[in-house]
């Protein structure tokens, strides 16, 4: 007999599965219900609507994404380190912010979960970019960070030490 807090937890682990191979918008709750063995219903009754597993699949990346920004790095290569293996444990947090949540930043709500994706992606690339960057550097700062981002998401195949080796030697080389 498993507990609510069990499925919930099963649940979960199927949800962050499936919307890592197939994006959120390709993965329903009745794919999610296959998966863990359980009805439909059985799974909204946990998470409806099914925007509530995307928040809490999201959470726990929320404290991470923070002591990300507010840590002082002793250097920009020490922070590019930090922000890659940040990149690599949430891959699967970050495809779900860009391919389907972050999708059409025009029609994106204040305080939106889609705008705190755009306010995060900016105050990373203010602590690459530094202050009134040079061209150079505003160039090279949004490359890595969507060199970071893109590599993540459209690895999710790879092992992560793989992942993670590949990212860390690109992200030097800027």
């Amino acid at each position: 007999m498993t507990t609510a807090d069990d499925t919930r937890g099963r649940i979960l682990a199927a949800a962050r599965e499936l919307f890592a191979e197939r994006g959120y918008a390709a993965t329903s709750l009745a794919d999610i219900a296959a998966a863990v063995g359980l009805t439909k219903t059985a799974v909204a009754y946990h998470f409806h609507p099914k925007d509530r597993l995307a928040t809490e699949l999201l959470s726990p990346a929320a404290g991470d994404m923070l002591a990300l920004l507010d840590t002082s790095y002793p250097s920009r290569e020490a922070f590019v380190e930090t922000l890659v293996e940040f990149a690599v444990r949430y891959r699967s947090v970050i495809r779900l912010f860009m391919e389907d949540l972050a999708a059409d930043e025009a029609t994106t709500a204040p305080g939106s979960e889609r705008d705190q994706v755009g306010t995060f992606r900016d105050e990373i690339y203010a602590k690459l970019a530094g202050d009134d960057p040079a061209p150079e550097t505003r160039l090279k700062s949004w490359a890595l960070l969507g060199a970071l981002q893109w590599g993540a998401v459209k690895t999710m195949d790879l092992p992560e030490e793989q992942v993670r080796a590949v990212l860390l030697e690109a992200a030097r080389a800027y």
